[in-house]
């Protein structure tokens, strides 16, 4: 099992085979298009498997011999001792949809649907206004907005702000999360 999750590492399927099994499973412009094509990754299962290999046998064990099922001894003693690698996989399946942009292009049709990423995108890299009917420098409301250059910048700061507070708090975590399931030599 692990050789054929390792093997999705140097072959892909490709874009036209996952558009067609998106499309077949009916899943074009909704938002379970964005989530499922990357819900499991190789990556990730190699880290999270590296870091359950290598919580020591006793700890199962003695709790078995204590009378404690499978289900209580994941629950209360595997997963507390897997704070630290389930904040980074966490981590990067959060940076990951934030940033995405592209999955979303191909599969949502419906431009309400679309996330802030795409719209953020579309106005800083093809010039589409933000605002309806705004072309270049004007006014909207009578207001004069600030020059297009600046507003742009703004939105990658505004863009980049969710992952700038969110990894100082679980920054402390990867020594434990990825150093720990990484394989050891």
């Amino acid at each position: 099992m692990l050789f054929l999750i390792l093997l999705t590492f140097l072959f892909g399927p490709g874009l036209i085979p996952n558009y067609l099994l998106v499309s077949s499973l009916g899943l074009i412009d909704t938002y379970w298009s964005l989530i499922l094509p990357g819900a499991v990754t190789a990556f990730n299962l190699v880290v999270m498997r590296a870091f359950f290999m290598n919580i020591p046998a006793e700890v199962s064990d003695s709790a078995r011999i204590d009378g404690a099922s499978e289900f209580h001894i994941l629950r209360k003693i595997v997963l507390p001792m897997s704070k630290g690698v389930t904040a980074v996989i966490g981590l990067f399946y959060a940076v990951g949809y934030w940033n995405s942009f592209f999955n979303a292009v191909l599969y949502l049709n419906d431009n309400a649907k679309l996330p802030l990423q795409v719209v953020l995108r579309q106005y800083v890299l093809q010039g589409q206004s933000l605002f309806a009917g705004q072309t270049g420098d004007a006014t909207v409301a009578g207001q004069t907005l600030p020059p297009s250059l600046a507003l742009q910048m703004a939105i990658v700061v505004v863009a980049l702000l969710p992952v700038l507070f969110v990894y100082p708090f679980v920054q402390r975590h990867f020594t434990k999360g990825v150093i720990i399931g990484a394989v050891k030599g």
